[in-house]
């Protein structure tokens, strides 16, 4: 009775050390890449656990975003969990912009909490872009030269023709900016406007 080790001429103390090492290395690689994640993420005073960074490569969440957000919000003083962040990946959410617009918004002194964020984010609108508005009004051109048009042309009661340009200052008010207008809405309701006040 032939044992496998002992046929093919290597010994069973050889073998196990080997199988050992392998797996060692194999467990080192794995646990590696995601060490520097930790360390880093501990020295900065947001811990991200080293089973949930593990957890978050298996869900096929981006760990190094994650952490990367979560050390961003920690240091301007947001509280939002790792789970909380997680979870709106998860949902096909952008975390980098969700935390990027609140602390804007902190800065700005906008009330914007996390599960307005998110759900402006999820929405489809550019969370930083309506916290950068909202600080900052933006002037939008009636009609969009980008589109071709350069002026709105209608004509008045009495036969004559006009051609009129319009510039409109807006700011966003994010409570109501998810169902809110976006900015094509705004450029066609005001050009409606436009023909309507021409033609009476």
């Amino acid at each position: 009775m032939n044992i496998l080790g002992q046929s093919s001429g290597i010994p069973w103390s050889i073998i196990i050390p080997v199988v050992i090492v392998i797996i060692a290395i194999v467990i080192f690689l794995v646990i590696g890449q995601f060490l520097s994640l930790y360390i880093r993420a501990l020295i900065s005073g947001a811990p991200v656990g080293l089973i949930d960074l593990i957890g978050m490569r298996i869900r096929n969440v981006n760990p190094t975003a994650i952490v990367n957000s979560r050390i961003q919000a920690s240091r301007a003083g947001l509280a939002i969990t790792t789970s909380e962040m997680e979870s709106h990946v998860l949902a096909g959410g952008d975390v980098v912009r969700v935390i990027n617009a609140m602390i804007a918004a902190n800065k700005a002194n906008i009330d914007l909490p996390w599960q307005t964020a998110t759900a402006i984010d999820l929405a489809g609108r550019d969370i930083l872009e309506a916290v950068q508005t909202s600080v900052n009004p933006k002037v939008i051109d009636v009609p969009n030269p980008a589109l071709g048009r350069a002026t709105i042309d209608a004509v008045a009661k009495d036969g004559i023709q006009l051609k009129v340009k319009a510039r409109v200052t807006v700011r966003t008010n994010i409570k109501s900016l998810v169902g809110g207008a976006t900015e094509e809405t705004i450029i066609a309701r005001v050009g409606e406007g436009i023909v309507t006040a021409i033609g009476s």
